[in-house]
């Protein structure tokens, strides 16, 4: 079983932190939907027989997925039929927390794109999860993000899905704005509870190279807020939420009882994924490959029946420090007997401080970060890469 990521790189307008591949060029459009295509159907038959022949997620990202048009999106659902095996059965995880059973089928979407329009054409594809960038509820804050919803049109579009029948909503927020208080940041999170969304993903804004954002900084024009105020912000949303009845399940991650992200949870758990468009990452459990970040070549040499991708076999070492680094962020952590001993001891050995300052923990064969550790997860994950 595997994941399938399908990656939609276009955007009206970029943010200014974004440091993901995007463009703004909508001419490409129904090229690259029809390569993307093609592209499903040339990796469907060998990665089939690799990946086990079933799919546990499919998760349109971006970009922006939801500025495609209907024909586009169900011509993308109409290939993943052709290419892959996918149970559009999916039923609600239960009150007693039961995960359901089926395909999770996510889509991304902007607030003013979730139009009663947009809501119709979901409810006629097998999508059942919603994850939408709200970011923030002030509108000062959006403006500055360059974001092009209004703090209204959220809370409209949680509403327009809910009555088109939507029970899985995901909302992303971002905290560590310049210049944002402590109180702009519980304002924030107390309008996400008050949504009553089954999941909330919350990332302190980072200023990535090569973003407006970055340059922003560089160039003085905007200051970044203290370490103390940013772990006061972390704190002070882990509490929030978790009174609210959210798990905390990885580091930025927060989800209501049997709604974690299968998705996303695929890639923390070293489960193969398949990565559909340019610049998309994929991993059989054995190599990784990631296409290539231009939509031109991409479009290219879909047409000639290439697969415009770089690949790398993935060796012990490097299998362990992808573990490291992604399995140690969620809640569960490591399962020690499941390591090689060579990388169980070296991990033990260099644990030792972290250990001894409660930044880790052992419990039931498994190590994990302590709350205390989440907010330096940094440091205490480069003491544990094997060089």
């Amino acid at each position: 079983m595997a994941g399938l990521y399908i990656h939609i790189p276009f955007c009206k307008s970029r943010c200014i932190y974004c440091g993901f591949y995007s463009t703004t060029q909508f001419s490409w459009q129904s090229r690259y939907v029809d390569a993307r295509c093609r592209e499903m159907l040339i990796r469907s038959l060998p990665q089939l027989g690799e990946v086990g022949g079933g799919l546990t997620s499919v998760y349109l990202g971006g970009g922006t997925p939801s500025v495609l048009t209907r024909e586009q999106l169900r011509q993308i659902f109409d290939c993943i039929e052709k290419s892959y095996i996918y149970n559009k059965v999916y039923s609600l995880p239960s009150q007693q927390g039961g995960v359901g059973g089926g395909s999770e089928i996510t889509i991304e979407c902007n607030p003013d794109d979730v139009t009663d329009e947009f809501c119709e054409t979901l409810s006629q594809l097998p999508v059942n999860r919603i994850s939408m960038g709200a970011q923030t509820f002030d509108d000062g804050r959006l403006r500055f993000l360059r974001r092009r919803h209004s703090s209204g049109q959220i809370g409209e579009a949680v509403r327009r899905l809910r009555e088109a029948g939507f029970r899985n909503i995901s909302i992303d927020l971002m905290f560590g704005f310049p210049d944002e208080t402590l109180a702009d940041w519980i304002s924030d999170i107390d309008h996400a509870i008050a949504l009553d969304v089954e999941h909330v993903s919350a990332y302190s804004l980072m200023y990535e190279e090569g973003t407006a954002l970055f340059e922003l900084w560089k160039n003085g024009k905007i200051e970044k807020i203290d370490e103390e105020l940013s772990r006061q912000m972390y704190e002070t949303l882990i509490d929030r939420l978790e009174v609210a009845g959210f798990e905390h399940y990885e580091i930025s991650n927060f989800a209501k009882s049997g709604f974690r992200s299968r998705h996303n949870s695929s890639y923390w758990n070293q489960t193969p994924y398949i990565g559909i468009g340019a610049a998309a990452h994929s991993f059989d459990g054995k190599t990784r490959s990631w296409n290539v970040s231009d939509i031109g070549e991409y479009i290219a040499a879909i047409g000639r029946g290439e697969l415009p991708s770089e690949r790398e076999i993935i060796d012990e070492t490097t299998r362990y420090n992808d573990l490291i680094t992604a399995a140690l962020r969620t809640r569960e952590g490591i399962f020690l007997p499941s390591l090689d001993p060579k990388f169980r001891d070296y991990l033990l050995e260099n644990a030792k401080k972290s250990l001894e300052n409660n930044l880790l923990i052992v419990e039931n064969d498994r190590i994990h970060l302590t709350r205390s550790g989440l907010f330096v997860s940094d440091d205490v994950l480069s003491d544990l890469i094997f060089v």
